[in-house]
């Protein structure tokens, strides 16, 4: 069975609460300041990254009768972040996210032959912005209160590689494909975010977070890295690498709509 950390997060997060709105306290407690862990299911678009792959799948993999690299479309982003209540229903935050997804696809076209493709995208997003929060909803030591709120998100640490590796390649295989190459590309991007959903309180210094959000942001005109590698891009003749395969500049779209579960630690 595949290990989900994102399931592992949303299994702590129900037991804390379970055990948070077990003690019995005069209210819920609210703290000013909370550290809030999440972890978020979410799409991520990539845009023209996709259109890309596209283009490889059916210049290289289609006809030698191989499976194509899927999209990329999906994955879960991991969230730490502080927020501060300036009033009792407006509150500042500001932290960092970790954005991770690919592809990965080996292929045996001979005895002690092998062809692999790898596929990653990485982007250390990092957002400051503001929550409005509605009036609260009041049920013994629990509270619930809705939000919504917003920011701006700036995309940190953005590398999207792609690796081509040839085993025990012929001279037939090294004709069709060339040699075993690594193109990394990077660009960093702004953007904004929105958010909104409950924020649960109980009679502890522990909190729940329910929400949906959307982040917004295009990487535009990725560029190669000066330290990633011979860029042999195969039937090509060399040069370019993956993003020879785009017909533009290569793009790539970090947003996407994702659901937050977070767990919040007051102070």
């Amino acid at each position: 069975m595949r290990f989900r950390p994102g399931v592992v997060l949303a299994a702590v997060l129900a037991v804390s609460a379970f055990f948070a709105a077990g003690k019995a306290m005069a209210a819920a407690e609210v703290h000013r300041l909370n550290l809030v862990l999440s972890g978020i299911p979410t799409q991520v678009n990539a845009g023209d990254f996709n259109d890309a792959i596209d283009a490889f799948n059916k210049r290289v993999l289609d006809p030698r009768g191989y499976e194509g690299l899927g999209h990329l479309q999906f994955t879960w982003a991991y969230d730490a972040e502080l927020r501060y209540f300036l009033r009792p229903n407006f509150a500042v935050s500001a932290g960092v996210e970790q954005i991770r997804t690919g592809e990965k696809k080996e292929f045996l076209p001979g005895i002690s032959q092998g062809i692999n493709y790898r596929l990653d995208a990485l982007t250390v997003p990092v957002h400051l912005g503001g929550t409005y929060y509605m009036q609260p909803y009041n049920q013994g030591d629990f509270q619930a209160r809705m939000y919504f709120g917003g920011g701006l998100m700036q995309y940190t640490y953005t590398r999207l590689t792609f690796e081509q590796v040839l085993t025990n390649p012929d001279s037939i295989l090294t004709s069709q494909l060339g040699a075993s190459y690594q193109q990394r590309l990077t660009k960093d991007a702004m953007g904004y975010y929105l958010e909104g959903g409950a924020h649960m309180f109980f009679a502890s210094r522990y909190s729940a977070m329910v929400g949906i959000v959307y982040r917004s942001g295009m990487v535009q005109q990725l560029v190669q890295m000066p330290n990633s590698g011979p860029a042999l891009a195969p039937g090509l003749g060399g040069g370019g690498g993956f993003a020879t395969y785009s017909p533009k500049p290569l793009r790539m779209d970090l947003g996407g709509l994702g659901v937050k579960l977070g767990l919040g630690i007051g102070f």
